[in-house]
């Protein structure tokens, strides 16, 4: 911005829950001016009077302004997305094929693999996301090449996102001969170590975690490992990476990704595993598959952080996804039945880092002054209604630069 401060006038923003009797009727809005500077919310104002310190204004028109969004689980550097379209073949040894067929193909999307995962980036940005944790194959075909066309695209949006980026074996840490690369990658701009599936791609659960856990010690990195591994194999694989978490003073700073195990094993067991995770601030990262999904509600009541991803985004392990995290928030309130005001309103929070405009008693605890100045602006009269109609995005803010929908 060329000015110190910038007024966003005419947005709309909630204030507390409507009610009929005790039952929650509705959501309450009023119009406020806000004041942008340094990145953040500097000022609250009712919108009954203009400002007149000489700072510039833009007119948001009446537009909802909702926390911007996250991507917490998606592959940046090997979707088809920005190239001629393509639907994935066969794959008769499940994993393992995708795997060799990544050893033919990862190395003819190389040249194109920072302009795909730019057109990607653009994706998602049109539709309210600014933060991506992106998992990057790093593996003995391509090495870090992939490393470096992602870090390059991250560079490109610097201004209008921020980066996560996995050093990922998706061939094995152990299978590939992947630590010396990982390590190479965490001091090389990748910020967390990756993993998947211990025990059916690695073959040795207890090796393959403690050489994942001990590559993020090293690093000072965190941890996100892939656990497609099914029942009570992925409930011992997340029990034993618990233990290493807790060991190594790791809480906090570990996150399993899909965990569909979770979705196997008796619903009692699922919740005394839930609870050790959220001892040790384990989170879970789910792209909501509507064929398997986990008992995210469960989780959520247990107190385990669980975040949503698209995952795979027009590639060859799926020919699915828009980029819309606003509607993978959608797709989880149908999958589980959250059609009350309330309910809808929280599920953005599986999409914002836990973020909503109002909190659980009703009130309103976003924004606040000095809170960072990055917001999706749609066509809705509060959070539920966005949520269940996906609404519009009229404009998206990221640490107080305009990204679109702003003059």
């Amino acid at each position: 911005m060329e000015h110190s401060s910038l007024w966003l006038t005419h947005v709309r923003l909630e204030t507390g829950w409507r009610y009929e009797g005790e039952a929650v009727s509705g959501t309450e809005t009023a119009l406020y001016h806000i004041r942008i500077s340094e990145g953040s919310i500097a000022e609250i104002r009712p919108a009954d009077v203009l400002p007149e310190d000489g700072f510039p204004h833009t007119d948001m028109g009446g537009a909802l302004m909702l926390p911007a969004m996250r991507d917490m689980h998606i592959h940046l550097d090997k979707t088809y997305y920005g190239g001629p379209w393509k639907a994935p073949g066969p794959a008769p040894k499940g994993i393992f094929s995708r795997i060799e067929e990544e050893e033919k193909l990862l190395p003819k999307l190389l040249p194109t693999a920072q302009h795909r995962a730019e057109r990607l980036i653009e994706l998602l940005l049109a539709s309210g996301t600014t933060h991506f944790r992106t998992h990057c194959n790093i593996d003995p075909v391509v090495g870090l090449n992939n490393l470096e066309a992602t870090l390059r695209a991250a560079e490109t949006y610097k201004d209008r996102a921020t980066f996560e980026i996995v050093a990922f074996p998706q061939h094995g840490l152990l299978r590939s001969q992947a630590a010396g690369l990982v390590r190479e990658a965490l001091r090389s701009g990748a910020s967390l170590a990756g993993g998947v599936d211990p025990a059916t791609v690695d073959g040795d659960i207890e090796k393959s975690l403690n050489t994942m856990m001990e590559l993020a010690v090293e690093a000072d990195a965190g941890v996100d490992l892939h656990l497609h591994d099914p029942g009570h194999l992925g409930v011992f694989t997340i029990q034993r990476l618990a233990d290493l978490t807790e060991q190594a003073g790791w809480q906090g700073r570990v996150t399993v990704s899909h965990a569909l195990a979770l979705a196997d094993i008796p619903p009692e067991e699922a919740a005394a595993v839930a609870a050790r995770m959220a001892d040790l601030g384990i989170s879970v990262t789910s792209s909501v598959p509507l064929g398997r999904t986990i008992p995210i509600p469960m989780l959520a009541k247990q107190g385990v952080r669980v975040e949503l991803g698209h995952d795979s985004i027009t590639d060859h392990w799926s020919p699915f996804g828009k980029g819309d995290s606003l509607e993978k928030a959608g797709t989880l309130a149908e999958r589980f039945g959250w059609g009350s005001e309330a309910a809808l309103g929280a599920s953005l929070g599986f999409v914002t880092g836990g973020r909503t405009p109002l909190n659980g008693e009703g009130r309103r605890v976003w924004p606040m002054p000095g809170d960072e100045a990055s917001a999706v602006f749609v066509d809705a009269s509060c959070s539920a209604e966005a949520v269940a109609r996906r609404a519009a995005r009229k404009a998206l803010l990221h640490r107080g630069k305009p990204v679109f929908g702003m003059k």
